[in-house]
């Protein structure tokens, strides 16, 4: 079955967003990377970045994972008026991750093409042809 799980970006505050999440939802954090943790995929950011999110999963429910990151200041400001949300698909293949990638990103544009992540999935970013910003993120199962 395929989960929807929502991803939320932010201005340098994802982590205490997260731990205000945690306190409503519960559970514990399965994943946290910072940007500084990507220097050994040969990223580099400025050292002021390296202590902000780049990646933060928190399981809500059985089925559903709350993720966010912090946008690193060379990409900008998110416009907190505006939808600054992805929809994070979680297919159960590598098979089906492809499929849904490349069907829903039909007449889009693909920001980051399906490969492996620096947290352990596989996973692809981009803005389908309505302007919907999409994630797709497959984690097989150990």
């Amino acid at each position: 079955m395929i989960r929807i799980n929502p991803h939320i970006h932010f201005n340098g505050n994802a982590e205490e967003a997260f731990l205000f999440y945690q306190t409503i939802f519960g559970g514990a954090f399965t994943r946290v990377v910072r940007y500084k943790d990507l220097s050994d995929f040969g990223v580099q950011f400025a050292e002021k970045e390296f202590n902000k999110i780049m990646h933060l999963a928190l399981p809500i429910g059985s089925a559903s994972v709350l993720t966010g990151s912090d946008v690193p200041d060379i990409l900008g400001q998110v416009s907190e008026n505006e939808n600054r949300s992805k929809i994070t698909i979680t297919p159960e293949s590598k098979e089906e991750a492809d499929a849904l990638f490349h069907g829903l990103s039909e007449g889009g544009t693909i920001e980051m093409p399906m490969s492996d992540s620096p947290w352990g999935s596989y996973f692809g970013m981009f803005r389908d042809k309505y302007g919907i910003e999409w994630m797709i993120d497959f984690t097989p199962i150990e």
